[in-house]
């Protein structure tokens, strides 16, 4: 049976929504429905567009997993409003959009899109190893250039990238990636690495940014050969310098970077189609409750397309 999995980093979209919708349509409470309405919009716009005949909500069961945090206590440190000892800690959310969080979740089970996540994992993992295990091409619905290290056109594994809006879709490919920053998807954790990434909390290697890791990528390989080449004094004093400054970064930081492919997870091997009588009443009864209204609709129909 032919058909594509379409696996959504549902975190990146709902926050995407949350942002680019106007909070000007209310709930019948006065609640704020902006995020949840710009979701199910964007599903929407994705299935009508990309047709693919599996779909899934990767979720974040844990948005910065205590066993990264170990190796980098810095990991997403900036985004933490409240420590939880027994964890997950709190996230920095708008307090408008964490209100919707629960009707988001209601208004994927209506519409029968499953959500995955895994304990002590955030969704890049759940999507890694459910992209990884696929028996079908996958696409990869996202904002976050990390998952880019999971583009394979030998498996037809590609991205649909959002970074420049709903408008603007890119599909990145091998050739994509090689051709934004001159290292193969196979290499792209390795340079993430490098490069580093405050918006994770990664300081990366101090004067190695995304040329010169490029660079050291095309001569070496991946990470291993360039530290190999740096203690054989293979690489300039200083850039041998900087890479043994950086060592118990560098010890670590691949284990944060590199997604998770082999969680106990796996798709459920649930089709898309168009929801039953019963199941679009139900639908239909969340939209009125929510006055989540045309959102809700278009939905349903991408749906029975």
């Amino acid at each position: 049976m032919t058909g594509r999995l379409m696996l959504l980093d549902t975190a990146s979209l709902y926050f995407r929504a949350f942002y680019g919708v106007p909070d000007k349509v209310k709930a019948p409470d006065g609640s704020s429905v902006n995020a949840a309405r710009g979701l199910l919009d964007i599903i929407a716009k994705l299935v009508t567009t990309y047709r693919p005949s599996e779909l899934i909500a990767c979720w974040d069961d844990d948005w910065r997993p205590q066993w990264r945090v170990d190796l980098i206590p810095s990991y997403k440190a900036h985004r933490v409003v409240e420590v939880v000892p027994s964890g997950p800690d709190v996230e920095e959310v708008p307090d408008p959009l964490e209100q919707q969080i629960p009707l988001i979740r209601e208004a994927l089970d209506v519409l029968g899109i499953p959500i995955i996540g895994a304990a002590e994992h955030e969704a890049d993992d759940v999507i890694g190893t459910l992209a990884t295990h696929a028996t079908l091409p996958v696409d990869i619905v996202t904002g976050d250039r990390d998952l880019f290290q999971l583009v394979d056109d030998a498996r037809d594994v590609r991205v649909i990238y959002t970074a420049r809006g709903m408008s603007n879709l890119e599909i990145v490919t091998d050739r994509t990636v090689v051709a934004k920053y001159g290292v193969l998807p196979v290499q792209y954790a390795d340079f993430a690495t490098m490069r580093g990434d405050a918006s994770d909390g990664l300081p990366g290697v101090k004067g190695v940014g995304e040329k010169s890791a490029a660079t050291l990528l095309q001569a070496h390989g991946d990470l291993d050969g360039i530290r190999a080449a740096a203690k054989a004094g293979a690489l300039s004093a200083s850039a041998s310098a900087r890479f043994e400054a950086a060592a118990s970064y560098l010890d670590v930081a691949p284990t944060v970077v590199r997604v998770a492919t082999d969680l106990d997870i796996a798709a459920p091997g649930t089709r898309l189609g168009a929801l039953t009588e019963d199941e679009r009443a139900s639908a239909e009864a969340l939209a009125e409750q929510w006055n989540l209204g045309t959102s809700m609709t278009r939905a349903i129909t991408a749906l029975t397309l």
